[in-house]
């Protein structure tokens, strides 16, 4: 199976440039992931919501308009579709869609962002706990797959100038250690088990000061499997090539 996941800063905006349609179809992905998408169903052409042979869910913010959002397009329809975590503490963003399939539980998630103050730090850090809760809980059933903006880098290898964003929100001490939790637990970077420590491969550039020309970027999105379908990872990939959004594609296809 293939999959796709993409931050689109704004699934409109993304799909109102030329590139946007001819990507999702050149995929052959079995499951495309997006992120941010900023809309409800209700705003969406029907070209977005039913393009060529998918199927589409859509998680949208109850908290405010024009904000966060999730959506998932699929070949297959899932065994279940759930929306958000259990717990009602995190489930107003539109942060989340569970799929269930015969060999897997697949999770689209927008992992919130911590820069704005210490609340929202406070915040993602919750969420990030009550996920790994949750799909801990899941995968005593079915291994897990889990993609998306996890909005943190997880190594100094995983963003151009490391030292220079050592205060930063998106490489602190306490969300790197987060990430080092959820590896510990049994969880694969499906990019590194690939491809090893190599070096400028980022998902997220800043629109400031031509950062993506120059290749000063993050890599803050990613593919991750349980433990359990680590042997069935073929191959795990970025496409810097495509643009659209701040953030670029990452695939992942798995033997299974």
């Amino acid at each position: 199976m293939l999959f796709y996941s993409w931050n689109v800063n704004g699934l409109r905006a993304a799909a109102g440039k030329p590139g946007f349609f001819p990507w999702l179809e050149g995929t052959g992905a079995d499951i495309v992931a997006l992120q941010e998408t900023k809309a409800t169903p209700e705003q969406l052409t029907p070209e977005l919501l039913n393009p060529s042979e998918y199927l589409s869910y859509w998680s949208s913010s109850r908290a405010r308009k024009g904000y966060s959002g999730v959506g998932l397009y699929a070949l297959e329809d899932p065994l279940s579709v759930s929306y958000e975590l259990p717990d009602e503490s995190w489930d107003k963003e539109g942060r989340l869609i569970q799929a269930e399939y015969p060999g897997f539980y697949f999770f689209n998630v927008y992992f919130p962002n911590g820069q704005k103050d210490e609340e929202r730090l406070s915040y993602k850090l919750g969420y990030y706990d009550a996920f790994l809760k949750h799909a801990q809980r899941l995968r005593k059933k079915k291994p897990i797959v889990v993609c998306g903006d996890f909005n943190t880098a997880h190594k100094p290898i995983d963003l151009a100038r490391p030292k220079d964003n050592e205060g930063t929100s998106g490489f602190l001490p306490i969300e790197r250690k987060w990430l080092d939790k959820f590896v510990s637990h049994g969880y694969v970077d499906t990019f590194r088990h690939v491809h090893g420590d190599t070096e400028g491969d980022y998902t997220w550039w800043s629109f400031r000061a031509n950062s993506r020309h120059k290749n000063i970027g993050w890599r803050i999105d990613y593919f991750f499997v349980s433990d359990e379908l680590k042997g069935a990872v073929k191959r795990s990939f970025i496409e810097p090539s495509v643009t659209g959004s701040d953030h670029c594609p990452i695939g992942l296809e798995l033997g299974i």
